[in-house]
């Protein structure tokens, strides 16, 4: 047989298998939308120094010795009183707390605190201040170890952030706690705080460059896999903590959202500071594909006292892609309750299925071939690289939960077409199954992520129809 009739009965079976497919029918879905408050990982607001369920007693910068709470006796609704459920839970710790002796750290403290998490819920956002004021709160231990004055600047008297001894030890325990926690399954993110008043940066520029990357270098080389996140500031050697990762997973975080001429007649951070840091920086894209973080600027009901345009800080939060914001566990002025719902619905991601057309049957060990269509209403994509989409095929005899190709991290605000095929197992008993899609983790293919449609099972899957395997 020469190659044109080889040819001739390829395109033969091909034609066949054309219209063997396309005399099926076709089921099409289309999901009703959800309009509703979605709890999802890593997104939406935060609890500060608390988790879901604790009840709220007063403003906790950092934790220290006298403010740490055994977090582990509870029982009660996960709930904080004028507060909305949260993914997310936020801890800032003072080095002096958590490395109370030289070189003894106090893991049990985070463990702890990563276990509850988990068990409210939620994941740890860590954060670890060399210091909130200047200089007088660093560890004892290490305050001994310097000749009088020798920690400060001679000329100015402050703090000198060159100190050998300092960039020695806190870069220490930042290596020690990254061996022990990247890629902790409860810990959500990591604050990266080098120098200044709670280390929020301030200072940085004073630096020598070696002492920077010293300081970066403990973070850059120890947190490979879990989320870092830096604060967003505008001088230029500041901006120089950001790029000296290389683009790594680094995120950035802004610590006073909401400030309206909080501090001064002449000065505010919503028009005076955050547009020119966002810009100057040149991180307006980083959104794309890591996370951006708020924290409030004393707290919502603050805002509302000082009469803040609510509106105007909400607007500018979502153009900047807000993913997650921290009103430091303070309750929510009840007249803003539906202004925060509306924007809890546009934070962060928001995943609605508007159609899925499959087959009505498939034979076993043939590929399943189905068309998605996709909108993430939200502000930014998904950014956990733990969750895959799958489709469950399920009914009383078998269920077999079927991972796609899908890159939902490259979901951006908008519209997403998905095609593919799943391949049906061979040994698939034949019967009428419920086909379900969820996206899940990608160890365990539980169902993680709540989608903006109708028609959750309490499995957290979501059934879109039935399908005959025969």
């Amino acid at each position: 047989m020469n190659k044109l009739s080889n040819w001739l009965i390829i395109l033969c079976i091909i034609s066949f298998i054309t219209i063997d497919i396309s005399a099926q029918k076709t089921i099409i879905v289309r999901p009703k939308e959800a309009d509703v408050v979605l709890i999802n990982p890593g997104i939406g607001f935060s609890t500060f120094q608390r988790f879901n369920g604790d009840k709220w007693d007063g403003y906790q910068d950092c934790l220290d010795t006298a403010t740490a709470t055994n977090y582990e006796n509870f029982s009660g609704p996960l709930k904080i009183e004028g507060h909305p459920l949260t993914s997310l839970a936020y801890f800032r710790i003072r080095w002096r707390f958590i490395e109370p002796e030289n070189g003894k750290i106090q893991y049990d403290f985070i463990d702890r605190a990563l276990e509850t998490a988990h068990k409210r819920n939620q994941t740890l956002m860590l954060c670890i201040s060399p210091y909130i004021l200047e200089a007088i709160d660093l560890p004892d231990w290490l305050m001994k170890m310097w000749k009088k004055g020798e920690a400060f600047d001679s000329i100015s008297g402050r703090f000198d952030f060159n100190n050998s001894l300092y960039v020695k030890y806190f870069s220490r325990l930042i290596r020690a706690l990254g061996s022990r926690y990247d890629g902790h399954p409860y810990l959500e993110s990591v604050d990266v705080r080098i120098v200044g008043s709670a280390g929020e940066g301030g200072g940085t520029n004073l630096l020598t460059d070696e002492n920077r990357k010293t300081l970066v270098n403990a973070y850059k080389d120890t947190f490979k896999k879990t989320q870092l996140v830096i604060m967003c500031r505008t001088d230029e050697k500041e901006k120089n903590v950001f790029w000296d990762f290389d683009g790594q997973n680094v995120g950035w975080r802004l610590d006073c959202l909401g400030d309206m001429f909080g501090f001064s007649n002449e000065f505010n951070h919503m028009f005076d500071y955050y547009p020119q840091a966002i810009n100057r920086g040149m991180m307006q894209n980083v959104w794309q594909k890591e996370p951006i973080v708020f924290e409030s600027c004393w707290n919502m009901a603050h805002w509302q006292q000082k009469g803040w345009d609510i509106d105007y800080i909400i607007d500018q939060s979502l153009k900047w892609h807000i993913s997650s914001f921290n009103n430091k566990s303070q309750s929510v002025p009840v007249k803003w309750e539906t202004k925060v719902d509306d924007w809890l619905k546009k934070m962060g991601y928001r995943f609605v299925l508007r159609k899925f057309t499959y087959p009505e049957s498939i034979g076993t060990n043939e590929m399943l071939r189905y068309e998605s269509w996709w909108e993430n209403k939200g502000v930014a994509p998904i950014y956990c690289k733990n969750f895959l989409l799958a489709i469950r095929l399920t009914n009383g005899k078998r269920s077999e939960v079927i991972p796609t190709c899908a890159d939902i991290n490259s979901w951006l605000p908008g519209e997403d077409l998905y095609d593919d095929a799943i391949l049906i197992p061979p040994d698939m008993p034949v019967g009428t199954y419920e086909l379900q899609i969820g996206i899940v983790d990608r160890q365990s293919h539980v169902p993680k992520v709540n989608l903006a449609i109708e028609g959750r099972n309490p499995d957290g899957w979501y059934t879109l129809g039935k399908i005959k395997i025969e």
